[in-house]
Formats: structure tokens, C-alpha cells, sequence
């Protein structure tokens, strides 16, 4: 028998977090992990490329991610930010660190030679050895742009634009995954999914970190056709989001905040859905979710061994229909 093969759709700092416990347990029974990433959030700024779920997951397995701020660089300072800013550069709402501007540099000049993303990522990550293989969704642009109301007008903006400066406090309509039509999977992603021994879904926002990925038709077509369990994370404890503003995403698409109403987003795999499982907190116990096994575990990612343990849980649900794992 060969290494179990855990590929993971994942995006945001939740997702990061989530990676870090992936690691530790496929390090226990000697697995591989690829981690499919979220590239929605991706925006151009100062000229730079920037990939905050790439970068996000790359600086929390590299040891680099501030734990404190929960995004960006430990140690990090702010002298380029200061000098745009006397400068009266915008946008002035969004903050990039001198540690961080170097990644994005990197990035950038690679993606200026010609590289795609999916190359330049597996370079960036030749220094911060993730200890997993960090795919991009797609190396196409695709961006979450949202429709909203500003001064009277209604208007799509990108996603980095709501939260960041507006902190989601817009009245808010809906979310668009612009380039998704034309996207294809980025290299290796198509292939992981084939080689696949299970696939988990990250707890991470549902809305704009899973939504993006999926977004991209012919990978979810790809989970949609394979035949290997695919088990979900809730990303939602009662009736709060473990963090991050899924809560908005949700209202906005007038979905319940609740760890069942997440699973019926993602939908059962008999019915034309992705899920054969979903793990929900203790919390939750009572949740029923049409077609798709749950099982309830505690789902707070309070330190590495207690996610490692979550990702555990995940796998037994995974195969305790046919008690077969790889």
C-alpha cells in the first residue's frame, strides 16, 4: 500500500490553521497533503501581485505568519506603508508590510517574465517548505468582486475593497467570481484530485474562500465525478463563524448561520453535491444534514495537536462506511 494521498480546498487564515493540523496528523501516518487554495481574494496593488490565501497558508506552515494580527508577517514593519502614505498614494485602507512587500515583488516580477502563478508559488515556497504541496486554484485571474450599495449607487467592488475598507458594512447584494467562466485548474490540481485518497473542505468561509475554488467548473466537476469520500469541516460553531465574517457572507445569500445550513450549501454527493461527511462541534450535535453522514467532535482549532486531532476525526468519518482507508 502506498502514502494516503489528503487533498484539501482551503482558503483564509481558518484554512491556514486548519493546514498546520493536516500536516501534523499526515506526519503521524505518512501521508501527502495538496492543498487546492483559494485565489479570490487576489488583487493588484502599488503594482504588486498580491495572494493573501496563498500567502496566508505559505507564512503559517513556513512558521512565519504573525499570530498575534492572525495575517501577514511575524515582525513585521511598516516603513514602505508610511512613505505611500506621505506620499498620499491610495488605496491608503490597505496595509502592506516591508516583510510582506518583498513576497509580493518576487511574485510579481516572475508573473511579469511569463511564469504562471502555480511556478511562482512552488518557487516563493523553495524558501518557507510548507511541508505540503500548495496549489493555486487556478493560474487564470479570478477575483470576488462584490455588488453593493455606495452613496447611493449600486456598484461591484473587490472583495478586498468590502472587507478591508468597508469591513463588509455596505448593504450587500451578492458575490461575483469574475473570470471564474473562462478559469481552468492550475496544473497538478486536475491530477491531485484523480490520485486522491479523500478530500477534506477546510473550515473556511463557505462564501469566498470554498465558493471561488468551486467556481472554477471543470474542478468541481472533478469532484464532482470521483469517487473518493469528500468531508467538510463546519466553518460554523452555533451559531458564530469560528472566524472571519462568514456570518455576512451567509445573510447575504440569506443562508442560515448554522453548521447544517453550510453542509446544504456544499449538498449531498447522491444529490448532485460534493459531501459523503460532515463534522460539526459538539456544539452541534443535533445536526441532521439530507444524504450526508455528520459526526460531532470538538471543532475549535485551539492549538496544532487539537486540529491534528479534528483532521483525525475527519478521516475515521470519511471511511467508516466502507472501514477501508489506503
Amino acid at each position: 500500500m502506498g502514502l494516503m494521498r489528503i487533498v484539501v480546498l482551503t482558503g483564509g487564515i481558518g484554512g491556514a490553521k486548519f493546514l498546520v493540523g493536516v500536516r501534523a496528523h499526515a506526519r503521524q501516518i505518512g501521508a501527502e497533503v495538496t492543498a487546492v487554495v483559494n485565489v479570490g481574494d487576489d488583487v493588484r496593488m502599488h503594482g504588486l501581485q498580491i495572494c493573501p490565501d496563498l500567502d496566508s497558508v505559505m507564512y503559517t506552515l513556513g512558521g512565519a505568519h504573525d499570530p498575534e494580527r492572525g495575517w501577514g508577517r511575524v515582525g513585521e514593519t511598516w516603513v514602505v506603508k508610511d512613505e505611500l502614505a506621505a506620499y498620499g498614494v491610495e488605496p491608503s485602507w490597505f496595509g502592506l508590510g516591508d516583510k510582506d512587500t518583498a513576497t509580493h515583488l518576487v511574485r510579481t516580477q516572475m508573473l511579469t517574465a511569463g511564469y504562471p502563478l502555480s511556478a511562482v508559488t512552488a518557487a516563493l515556497c523553495e524558501r518557507w517548505q510548507p511541508g505540503i504541496r500548495m496549489l493555486p486554484a487556478t493560474d487564470d485571474r479570478l477575483e470576488t468582486h462584490v455588488v453593493v450599495d455606495v452613496d447611493g449607487e449600486r456598484k461591484a467592488i473587490h472583495f478586498q475593497e468590502w472587507w478591508v475598507r468597508h469591513r463588509g458594512d455596505l448593504p450587500t447584494h451578492r458575490f461575483v467570481f469574475v473570470g471564474a467562466d473562462a478559469a481552468k485548474p492550475a496544473p497538478g490540481v486536475l491530477d491531485a484530485i484523480a490520485a486522491a485518497d479523500v478530500v477534506l473542505l477546510a473550515p473556511s468561509n463557505p462564501v469566498v474562500s470554498i465558493a471561488p475554488i468551486l467556481a472554477v467548473s471543470a474542478l468541481r466537476d472533478a469532484l464532482a465525478a470521483t469517487e473518493v469520500p469528500v468531508v467538510g469541516v463546519s466553518p460554523i460553531i452555533g451559531s458564530a463563524p469560528v472566524r472571519g465574517m462568514a456570518d455576512r457572507c451567509l445573510t447575504t445569500l440569506g443562508v442560515e448561520v448554522s453548521a447544517g445550513a453550510v453542509a446544504e450549501l456544499y449538498g449531498a454527493r447522491d444529490d448532485d453535491g460534493l459531501l459523503t461527511g460532515w463534522l460539526v462541534d459538539e456544539t452541534d450535535a443535533a445536526t441532521e444534514v439530507p444524504g450526508v453522514p455528520t459526526r460531532a467532535v470538538p471543532l475549535w482549532m485551539s492549538s496544532e495537536e487539537a486540529t491534528a486531532r479534528m483532521v483525525a476525526d475527519a478521516l475515521d468519518l470519511a471511511f467508516a462506511a466502507d472501514g477501508e482507508r489506503p
